[in-house]
């Protein structure tokens, strides 16, 4: 995470904490709505939003409102995915080797993966959904993994957020803060491509032995 993206997170973050004071007359429908938009469009920075309805709602109601916003976009586009699975765009992507690779690995290993990667911040989750649609990973299974795995990653920014004055006066917390944002980023990056490389190997495994029988 370099300097200027740190600086565009700030600037960004400041400009979600004024939108929800001029829509505060709106209740937690901006905090819900923004996590939720996320879901659909995941080039937009989940983590600002939360750290955002933290700092403005308080760390529980930001928590609660950032988990059902960002919970529900994922189910939402889960069942999405998994209705018009077979429409033509959808198809060419279903048919694609490496997703094909992947959604094969998520249906054997199923709940755990998923849940293990929603638990990171910068996880990337809006594949996580995508590829569990095309896959056969039963409802109950991806939407559990959602719901825990998504409470872990969100409270864990939430609490940054709720305290984002307090760090902002103290910089040794400040320093601290941003250390765990960046181990977060490293590790589940890590994580993922580990998750990836172990499904490759159990894959090829798998083809060149009991499952070429």
């Amino acid at each position: 995470m370099s300097a200027e993206a740190i600086e565009e997170a700030s600037e960004l973050f400041d400009t979600v904490i004024e939108l929800l004071d001029n829509y505060e007359a709106l209740g937690p429908i901006p905090g819900i709505l923004l996590p939720f938009i996320e879901a659909f469009l995941p080039f937009l920075p989940l983590f600002v939003f939360v750290m955002a309805n933290s700092a403005a709602y308080g760390l529980l109601k930001g928590f609660l409102y950032s988990w059902i916003g960002s919970s529900a976009g994922s189910i939402l586009v889960f069942f999405l995915i998994r209705k018009f699975g077979n429409k033509k765009t959808l198809l060419k992507i279903k048919r694609n080797k490496q997703v094909q690779h992947i959604t094969s690995w998520v249906e054997r290993h199923g709940f755990g993966p998923m849940f293990i990667l929603l638990c990171f911040p910068f996880s990337p989750s809006s594949v996580i959904n995508i590829v569990a649609g095309l896959s056969n990973v039963s409802k109950q299974q991806f939407v559990l993994a959602v719901l825990l795995g998504k409470s872990v990653m969100i409270f864990s920014i939430a609490y940054i957020g709720s305290s984002i004055m307090e760090f902002a006066k103290n910089p040794v917390k400040t320093v601290v803060v941003t250390v765990c944002i960046l181990v977060f980023w490293i590790f589940g990056k890590f994580l993922e491509k580990k998750l990836l490389k172990r499904k490759k190997t159990s894959l090829e495994n798998y083809e060149g032995g009991g499952g070429a029988k």
